[in-house]
């Protein structure tokens, strides 16, 4: 799932430079995510960094685009070319929400 941000946004934009995609930009009303850039922080973190620093907390995977971590790790490895990223079956825990979920 690509993460979305919510109605709730207060438009404050703590997110948007937590994004190491740079996925998150300011909208209208409220700050908005790019699903074709944002991959849940798979490969960065083993949270979701823009979720992490939102007061309100309304950066939330979008329940109507599901994408599984091998997807979110080959879009990061599209987008950031120069960078070595580990295999799916060699991600370590901090550097997958789904392998953090599944050691708790």
């Amino acid at each position: 799932m690509a993460t979305h941000i919510t109605e709730e946004c207060i438009n404050c934009g703590a997110c948007e430079p937590e994004c190491p995609n740079e996925a998150i930009s300011e909208g209208d009303d409220r700050y908005v995510i790019d699903p074709n850039l944002c991959t849940e922080c798979v490969g960065f973190h083993d949270y979701e960094a823009c979720q992490a620093v939102c007061p309100v907390e309304c950066c939330v995977p979008d329940p109507e685009r599901r994408e599984s971590e091998e997807t979110l790790l080959e879009r990061a490895r599209k987008l950031h070319p120069e960078k070595s990223f580990p295999s799916v079956a060699d991600l370590p825990n901090d550097l997958s929400r789904f392998r953090s979920a599944k050691k708790k």
